[in-house]
C-alpha cells in the first residue's frame, strides 16, 4: 500500500533527512505497542535482516507491547497466591 501525507516543509526540516523512514518507524512503534503488529511483522515492515535487529530497534525506542487486561489480572492473582503461601 502506498500512503501519501502532506507535511508542511517547516515541519519536515525538524524531522531530519529521511522523513518517510521516520514516519514508517513511528507507525511501527505504535502498531507494536498496541498489539496490532507482531515483532515478526515489524521486521518485515522495516526490512530488518534478523529478529535481533528488530529487537534492538524496539528496545532502543523503549517499546514493549501493552499487556492485555487478562494478563495483568492473571499476574496479580499469581502474586497474591504466592504472597499467601
Amino acid at each position: 500500500m502506498t500512503l501519501t501525507l502532506d507535511i508542511p516543509d517547516v515541519l519536515t526540516a525538524s524531522l531530519g533527512k529521511d522523513v518517510p523512514r521516520v514516519v514508517l518507524e513511528g507507525f511501527a512503534i505504535q502498531a507494536y505497542r498496541s498489539g496490532t503488529l507482531s515483532s515478526a511483522e515489524i521486521r518485515q515492515l522495516l526490512g530488518h535482516e534478523s529478529r535481533w535487529d528488530t529487537e534492538a530497534f524496539l528496545s532502543a525506542h523503549n517499546v514493549w507491547p501493552d499487556p492485555a487486561a487478562e494478563e495483568v489480572e492473571g499476574e496479580l492473582e499469581r502474586l497474591i497466591s504466592l504472597r499467601a503461601s
